[in-house]
């Protein structure tokens, strides 16, 4: 199998040594996105404009891989206070809707840049 290297503009460019989708198949592992506004590389302020440009961010990650969130398989989130997940689920349903994908989300003590939250997906697109 042919692994495949996704690039748009449309998102941050990666920030070290990892490329911001693959391609395997009909798999499409979108790398996780943080709140960076793509056009400036810096970070939104706040936890809801954080949630909001992760999910334009994946969207134009999958739009580049000729998919779409609605492809969604599995999402795993990760936030740096689990306070924000009822408002993380308010936001997530206007990106995806039913069925959701599957989901985990993970309390962790820190990410890249000082992100409240970061999100990487799993596409199926056949």
């Amino acid at each position: 199998m042919t692994k495949h290297q996704i690039q748009t503009p449309d998102a941050p460019q990666a920030i070290g040594t990892y490329s911001q989708a693959i391609r395997a198949g009909g798999t499409i592992y979108l790398s996780g996105q943080i709140g960076l506004d793509p056009a400036t590389m810096k970070l939104v302020d706040g936890i809801e404009a954080q949630i909001h440009q992760v999910f334009r961010n994946l969207e134009a990650v999958a739009a580049a891989a000729g998919a779409s969130l609605d492809d969604a398989a599995k999402l795993t989130v990760f936030l740096t206070d689990l306070a924000s997940f009822a408002r993380l689920n308010e936001i997530m349903a206007q990106y995806l809707k039913q069925p959701y994908p599957a989901r985990s989300a993970v309390g962790v003590s820190q990410l890249p840049r000082g992100a409240l939250v970061e999100i990487e997906a799993v596409l199926v697109k056949e």
